[in-house]
């Protein structure tokens, strides 16, 4: 009897033991409970109060197009509440946590996603609502704080480092893979300028225009490059000339031919590159793990 009880003891220890090695899956605590609300500074300068996820549901209606993968517009959703908690505990004492635009993030109402997606809106409208909410209260963290999480809408084939872009270093802001994103459709544009609009936009002379030393970064971003004698880097030529991307090539003929490969600043997770992994299989927080590093994801 003795020996029957050790042996079923062992059985037991042994199955746990092998259980250990198999694939884990996470499971999150959704936030059902906590409801924040931010203030949003709109184009008008006026400013609302609108519920956390709400705003993210008029976040990723505007930032990523709705026939995206479900799986990478869950990986949105996270992304955008994480960078909109980043700037609401970070408020430097203003009147508004964020503002409607480039400079944090896009956002549309309810009636504008009607005029932008038509006889389509219940359709699209439900399923960014499900991504949304299916994440409810997820935010990425780095060392227990939530994350500034960039994104932007195509690579080059690769993602920037933000010390590259931003001046300053973070570790879960590294250059990662995305050659995905070299399948996509505009990954690469060639756009066209005459001498006089080039020359007017960088404020120089054109009867004797040169364009010389062109360093990149490792990821074949420009890093800097000379115009008749006056160095800029890609990200101030970018600005300058509303160029796509800091990957481009130019070339003088009877016009200025600019290409340019991806779209954005490059910095932390590609759209179109989180879209083709979730079409490979890949669930929000893989997509989420891949573009960011060192990374938790967890409830705010």
């Amino acid at each position: 009897m003795k020996n029957r009880i050790l042996f079923l003891v062992f059985i037991f220890l042994l199955s746990v033991y092998l259980m250990s090695f198999l694939p884990q899956e996470t499971h999150f605590n959704l936030e059902k409970e906590k409801e924040i609300t931010i203030s949003l500074k709109q184009n008008d300068d006026s400013i609302i109060q609108l519920n956390l996820e709400d705003y993210i549901i008029g976040v990723v209606a505007a930032e990523m197009p709705a026939l995206y993968e479900e799986e990478a517009l869950k990986a949105q959703a996270i992304a955008s509440r994480s960078y909109a908690m980043n700037k609401v505990l970070n408020n430097k004492g203003n009147n508004y946590d964020l503002v409607v635009g480039v400079n944090n993030q896009a956002y549309i109402t309810t009636e504008e996603m009607r005029n932008k997606w038509g006889q389509n809106y219940l359709l699209y409208f439900d399923k960014i609502k499900n991504a949304v909410m299916a994440t409810k209260g997820l935010v990425i963290k780095n060392n227990g704080e939530i994350i500034a999480a960039y994104y932007f809408a195509i690579s080059n084939g690769q993602t920037e480092d933000s010390k590259t872009v931003f001046g300053s270093s973070k570790d879960y802001l590294v250059s990662v893979d995305s050659s995905e994103d070299k399948n996509v459709k505009n990954y690469e544009v060639t756009t066209i300028y005459s001498y006089d609009d080039f020359c007017e936009a960088l404020n120089i002379a054109c009867d004797d225009l040169r364009i010389t030393d062109i360093l990149r970064s490792n990821t074949n971003h420009v890093s800097k490059i000379t115009i008749n004698n006056t160095v800029y880097t890609g990200v101030e030529l970018r600005k300058i000339l509303n160029l796509r991307s800091t990957d481009f090539d130019i070339e003088l003929k009877g016009d200025i031919r600019i290409t340019t490969r991806g779209y954005g600043h490059g910095v932390g997770m590609s759209q179109s590159g989180a879209n083709e992994l979730a079409k490979s299989g890949y669930n929000f927080e893989a997509i989420l793990k891949h573009y960011y590093q060192n990374i938790t994801i967890s409830n705010i």
